[in-house]
């Protein structure tokens, strides 16, 4: 893996050690970006919960050395994956391919792919147990203050931080989350359990005003399971909540009997609410710039989530490469114009697609077409290179091994 590090060049503070931030680090050191990422929590990582890797941030992990470390702790998830409605009835399949046909699309447990990430970064440029508590910056630098005390400078920082990001205030006037409405319900099973269910399909079946996925994971020894409930209060926004596998196994009565047998088998289980922002009026300010869900938090009936981020970190490291530190400003407000074209749709389509899955639709069968012409959208998001269009920004041309 590539770990160049830079040698009197340009310095970065990444606030947040989770996907967004771990990946951009990568991207930056990449390009011989010095990079210190300062994490809250004690310890790097995530409770065990699913995540999919879409070919859009397959081809940028790829081109960071990442490939055979992804394909050793991922799941491959490819043909047999279907949409269906909640008696079982098949509505389509599910694109698992770009335009091209390369099937770059991954089940991954967060723990394996941020152990992956972390991996390739040295352990001087983590720095964990900083919870941050201040910014400040003028002319020259950015100022970092933590709870423990300390303080960090750098030519720029990136919030990497989440919908609940400390440093959003100091970009914009900050309002609370908006609640969808939907508690979600998760778990991993033991594929021996389900010795009958498809190793590499992703499942979604969708019924009234919920819905229920399962893709594999950690190579397909795992899969993921997701039911989706509407409720009348809001749920904290927690991996690690505890959840009512009965509650859970009751909100699904009824369904496709592939749905209840895997339910009869599951013995815990988590919730967290689903949260996500309207677009914000501004994602930078001076040398500070927003990545992520503190930037454009969405809902995950894409599972685009962290792969926006991932694009978000590589379009920074390709705007950042050369840019001096009095450039610093120009470079932020020209990643913000690159990106929140993008992340605007994607982040619409969002919210439109978990109407369709919960089939808030008047007729079933509208729902039906738009899912099954849901392919070109899903083209459009695969088959986009966040590198080429940043290096088109700067009116570069980028020579990389494709995919």
């Amino acid at each position: 893996m590539n770990t160049t590090t830079s040698t009197g060049g340009l310095r970065a503070a990444i606030v947040g050690g989770g996907i967004g931030g771990l990946s951009a680090a990568n991207a930056l050191r990449r390009r011989g970006i010095e990079v210190t990422v300062f994490e809250q929590a004690r310890a790097l990582g995530e409770v065990g919960a699913g995540v999919f890797i879409y070919p859009n941030s397959l081809r940028q992990l790829e081109r960071m050395g990442f490939g055979d470390a992804l394909a050793a702790v991922g799941a491959r998830v490819g043909p047999g994956s279907e949409y269906r409605r909640m008696d079982g009835t098949v509505v389509g399949p599910i694109l698992t391919t770009d335009s091209s046909g390369w099937n770059g699309m991954y089940g991954m447990h967060r723990a394996d792919l941020l152990n992956v990430l972390a991996s390739a970064l040295p352990a001087s440029a983590i720095r964990t147990d900083h919870r941050c508590i201040g910014f400040e910056q003028d002319d020259t630098v950015a100022r970092l203050r933590f709870a423990n005390g300390e303080t960090a400078k750098a030519d720029v920082v990136i919030a990497a931080d989440g919908i609940q990001s400390v440093l959003q205030r100091h970009v914009v006037a900050v309002r609370p989350p908006e609640y969808s409405g939907v508690r979600a319900y998760r778990g991993l099973i033991a594929s021996e359990k389900l010795p009958e269910w498809r190793k590499e399909a992703h499942q979604v079946w969708m019924g009234d005003g919920k819905h229920f996925m399962v893709f594999p994971v950690r190579g397909g020894s795992l899969l993921n399971y997701v039911g989706f409930v509407p409720t009348k209060t809001e749920t904290v926004e927690s991996w690690s909540a505890a959840g009512d596998r009965d509650e859970l196994a009751a909100s699904f009565q009824g369904w496709d009997p592939s749905v209840t047998g895997l339910l009869e088998k599951v013995e815990t289980c988590f919730w967290w609410g689903l949260y996500d922002r309207s677009p914000l009026a501004s994602w930078t300010s001076g040398r500070l710039a927003l990545l992520g869900d503190a930037a454009h938090a969405m809902l995950p009936h894409l599972g685009q989530g962290a792969n926006q981020a991932v694009e978000d970190g590589v379009a920074l490291a390709v705007l950042l490469e050369k840019c001096g530190a009095t450039a610093i400003p120009a470079a932020l407000k020209r990643y913000e114009q690159l990106r929140r074209v993008r992340t605007d749709v994607v982040q619409a389509e969002a919210r439109q697609n978990g109407l369709r899955y919960d089939s808030r639709y008047a007729s079933l069968e509208r729902r039906d077409g738009e899912i099954r012409n849901a392919a070109a959208f899903r083209r459009w998001l695969y088959d986009y290179d966040v590198e080429e269009a940043a290096a088109a920004a700067l009116g570069n041309e980028v020579i990389s091994n494709r995919p």
